[in-house]
C-alpha cells in the first residue's frame, strides 16, 4: 500500500539524486525561424531515440528472424501489435516523468513503503544485466562475424566497451543523443539497403499486406514464436530509463509548458518507436525472402538446417551474401548488428544508473556502474561458451529474453498505478483513453508471457545441461 497523502507531499524534490547530466558546450544552436516550431520536438527526440534503441536489440534480431524464415509474413502482425503496446507504455514512462518531475523508480521509493523498494530494485538490476547479457552476445557475434574473431575472445572484448561510455560522458548527455542518433540510423539505413537496394530482393507487398488484415495464429508453433517476439520488443528498463530522459528537456514548471513537453514528448515518441517497428518488421521481411519455405541450405560444402533450434544470426550472416547475390548483403548486416549492440550497451548503462539512483540514492562513476554490469552480463557468457562451444550463444539469447519477460510486470503495473491514481499527479491526470489502453497492453503482454513461460523455461533448463 502507498504511504499516505502527508508523507508523499513532505517529501522534498532537494532529496532526490541530480538527474543525468547535460553539458552547456552543446547546446542547440539556433534554428531558422522557419523551422522555429519544430526546435521543442528535436530536443525531445534525443531521449526517444535513446529510448528506441532497446526495441531493436540483438534479443529481437532471433525472434524476428526466426519468425520470418518459418511463418513469413504470417508473425508480422504480432510485431506491429507490440510496437503499437511498447509506445502506448513509454508514453505513459514518459508521462510520468514530466508532470511529477521523478522517474519510475524515484516514485517508487517515495510511493511505495520501505519492504518493496528493494525487490523491485533487484528485479530491475536483474533485467539489466540480462539485457546486457542480449548486448554482450549481440556484439561479440558481430566481431566474430566481421573479423573472424573467436566468440570467447570477442566476449571478453565487448568489456572495453566501458572505455567508449567514459569518452562519451565527458561530452554530456547531448553528445551522447547524438552517437545513438548515428547508430540507429546506420541499423535503419542497413535494413533499407538489404530490402530496396540488394539484387536478390524482391519483397511480396501483397502478401504483406494481406498478412496484416489477417491475423492469425492457426499454424502449430506460431503461438509459442508470438510469444518470443513480444517478450523480447518490450524493454523493462526502458520504462524507468524514459521517465529520467524527458526531465532533462522538460524546461518551466507552468502549464503551458508541461503541455508543450507533453505534446513533444508523444509526437517524438511514436516516431522513434516506428523507427523501431521498420527495422523489426525489416528484419522478420529479410528473413521471410531469404528463408522461407526451406527446410537447409547448403553453402560450401556445409549443411545449414533450418528449424526451431537454428542460430539464426550466423546462419543469416553466411547464407545473406549468396543468396540475395551481392557479397556486401552479409557485411551491411553485421554491422548493423555491432550498431545495435552498442546502442542498447549505451543505454542500459544509462538506465542502470537512473535505477541505482532512483531506488537506492546510491551514486558511482558511470564507468564503475557500467564495469559492473558488463561483468554481471559476461560471466554467464564466458562459462556456457567455455562449457559447450559457439552453440551455446543462441540459448544464451533465449534465457535473456525469459529474465525480461518474468521482470516486464515489475516495471509496467508500478507505472500504471501510478497514472491511474490521481493522488500521484492531481493536476495532470493522464486520458482515459491512455490509461486504458495502457492496462489493456500490460494485461495482454502478461497473459503472453506467462503462456509462453513454461516452454521458455524448459529451452533455458537445457543451456547448462546441453
Amino acid at each position: 500500500m502507498p504511504p499516505d497523502s502527508s508523507r508523499a507531499s513532505a517529501l522534498s524534490a532537494a532529496t532526490l539524486p541530480p538527474r543525468l547530466p547535460t553539458h552547456s558546450a552543446h547546446a542547440s544552436p539556433r534554428w531558422p525561424r522557419s523551422l522555429a516550431a519544430l526546435k521543442p520536438y528535436r530536443a525531445f527526440m534525443g531521449p526517444a531515440l535513446l529510448v528506441s534503441v532497446g526495441y531493436m536489440d540483438p534479443g529481437n534480431w532471433g525472434t524476428d528472424l526466426q519468425a520470418g524464415a518459418l511463418y513469413q509474413y504470417g508473425l508480422l502482425w504480432i510485431v506491429v501489435l507490440a510496437s503499437a503496446m511498447a509506445i502506448v507504455l513509454q508514453l505513459l514512462s514518459a508521462r510520468l516523468g514530466i508532470v511529477t518531475g521523478r522517474n519510475l523508480a524515484e516514485a517508487c521509493r517515495e510511493w511505495y513503503p520501505a519492504w518493496c523498494r528493494m525487490p523491485l530494485w533487484i528485479v530491475c538490476e536483474i533485467a539489466i544485466a540480462a539485457c546486457d547479457l542480449a548486448e554482450v552476445l549481440g556484439s561479440a557475434i558481430a566481431l566474430n562475424l566481421l573479423f573472424g574473431m573467436p566468440l570467447f575472445a570477442a566476449v571478453l572484448m565487448t568489456a572495453a566497451d566501458v572505455l567508449l561510455l567514459m569518452l562519451l560522458q565527458r561530452h554530456g548527455m547531448r553528445f551522447i543523443e547524438r552517437v545513438v542518433v548515428v547508430l540507429v540510423l546506420t541499423i535503419a539505413g542497413a535494413f533499407f539497403i538489404e530490402l530496396f537496394v540488394m539484387p536478390g530482393m524482391r519483397p511480396g507487398f501483397g502478401a504483406i499486406g494481406s498478412a496484416l488484415l489477417h491475423p492469425t495464429l492457426s499454424n502449430a508453433g506460431m503461438a509459442s514464436v508470438a510469444v518470443g517476439i513480444i517478450g523480447a520488443t518490450v524493454m523493462p528498463h526502458n520504462l524507468y530509463l524514459h521517465s529520467a530522459l524527458v526531465q532533462n528537456h522538460a524546461t518551466g514548471e507552468d502549464r503551458s509548458a508541461k503541455q508543450v513537453a507533453l505534446r513533444c514528448a508523444a509526437v517524438t515518441t511514436g516516431v522513434s518507436l516506428t523507427l523501431a517497428l521498420f527495422v523489426n518488421a525489416a528484419i522478420l521481411v529479410l528473413a521471410a525472402v531469404v528463408f522461407h519455405g526451406r527446410s537447409e541450405l547448403v553453402l560450401d560444402g556445409h549443411r545449414y538446417v533450418l528449424g526451431d533450434q537454428t542460430d539464426w544470426i550466423h546462419v543469416a550472416y553466411l547464407t545473406f551474401a549468396p543468396t540475395v547475390g551481392s557479397a556486401a548483403a552479409s557485411v551491411i548486416f553485421a554491422v548493423a548488428l555491432l550498431a545495435s549492440g552498442q546502442s542498447s550497451t549505451i543505454t542500459g548503462t544509462l538506465a542502470g544508473q537512473v535505477v541505482m539512483e532512483g531506488f537506492m540514492h546510491w551514486r558511482i562513476s558511470p564507468w564503475k556502474r557500467r564495469f559492473v554490469t558488463r561483468v554481471m552480463a559476461i560471466i554467464p557468457a564466458v562459462v556456457v561458451i567455455g562449457m559447450r562451444g559457439d552453440g551455446g550463444v543462441n540459448d544464451l539469447l533465449v534465457l535473456s529474453q525469459v529474465v525480461l519477460a518474468m521482470q516486464l510486470p515489475f516495471a509496467m503495473f508500478p507505472l500504471l498505478h501510478f497514472m491511474t491514481r490521481k493522488r500521484f499527479a492531481p493536476a495532470w491526470p493522464a486520458s482515459k483513453v491512455l490509461l486504458t489502453l495502457g492496462w489493456m497492453s500490460a494485461l495482454a503482454i502478461t497473459a503472453f508471457d506467462l503462456y509462453g513461460l513454461p516452454g521458455s523455461l524448459s529451452d533455458a533448463m537445457h543451456i547448462f545441461s546441453g
